[in-house]
């Protein structure tokens, strides 16, 4: 377990530590870290109502997110999971493909889409749908499009796994037992793969909620995130140690949602049992 542990300690720990100890520190007069002047006064900074609806709103959006993923994901997972054996690692494939692409050009890909003489509204326009292009760009609803796009298909890997370890008996036993398909599934399938779901859903979670690029390029830079507020603290404002405090606050958000996670892994696991 050594080359693991180290490299997890040498590109996740110790970058979490150095996160924590520079978010006590005061921002240098021309940038840097003053390491004579520590402090709390950046979580008091942090608290400020701006701070905390960027908090706010970027939860929000991410949450959206992963609602939608979970609406679209589960289907799709279910599908494939009662395909025929021989097109199921097909289908996953397909699934998965995207991700042969790079992030960047998906998201210029999704601008060449939405733009007002785009591909969409040119063919709304045709249609007579419309007459005037849509505003379906550099607002909320394309960032949230794109971060939809881009983080289902771990939705669909989770939920897939899941219902593959799923024992066809119980859900073969309640229809026997007079149980609609609905039933079924909401009383049987869903809770027993809710360590998928959880999965799933924690992957869209902790991605969207600290996504910079797709906000910047898809909102135009209209719609900040605390993944923008951060990359600017860090790289524009040059304030280093109020970036550590944002990112120490995000990785903290991250840690309760993985914890709700195993959580959720743990419930499942003992229904199962």
């Amino acid at each position: 377990m050594a080359p693991g542990l180290l490299w997890l300690t040498a590109l996740m720990i110790v970058p979490c530590l150095l996160i924590f100890v520079l978010a006590f520190y005061e921002r240098g007069i021309y940038g840097g870290i003053d390491w004579n002047a520590p402090t709390l006064g950046n979580f008091r900074r942090a608290a400020d109502y701006l701070y905390v609806s960027i908090f706010l709103d970027s939860a929000r959006i991410a949450a959206i997110t992963t609602a939608i993923a979970l609406l679209i994901g589960y289907p799709a997972a279910f599908a494939i999971s009662r395909a025929p054996a021989r097109w199921q690692t097909s289908l996953l494939f397909l699934a998965i493909l995207p991700f042969w692409t790079n992030y960047l050009i998906r998201t210029y890909a999704w601008i060449v889409l939405l733009n007002p003489v785009g591909l969409i509204n040119s063919a709304l326009i045709g249609i007579g749908a419309t007459i005037a292009p849509l505003p379906l760009l550099y607002n909320e609803f394309a960032v949230i499009l794109g971060l939809v796009y881009s983080y289902t298909p771990f939705v669909v890997l989770a939920i897939y796994s899941s219902l593959q370890r799923l024992d066809p008996s119980y859900a073969e036993a309640s229809r026997d037992l007079g149980a609609s398909a609905l039933t079924t599934f909401l009383r049987i399938t869903l809770p027993l793969t809710a360590a998928g779901v959880a999965a799933g859903a924690v992957f869209v979670f902790v991605l969207s909620i600290g996504n910079f690029v797709t906000p910047d390029l898809l909102g135009g830079g209209k719609l900040q995130m605390i993944g923008n507020l951060i990359y600017d603290q860090f790289l524009t404002a040059r304030d280093w140690p109020f970036g550590a405090t944002l990112s120490g606050l995000l990785i903290a958000l991250m840690m309760l949602a993985l914890a709700f996670q195993a959580m959720a892994a743990r419930h499942a696991g003992g229904g199962h049992a």
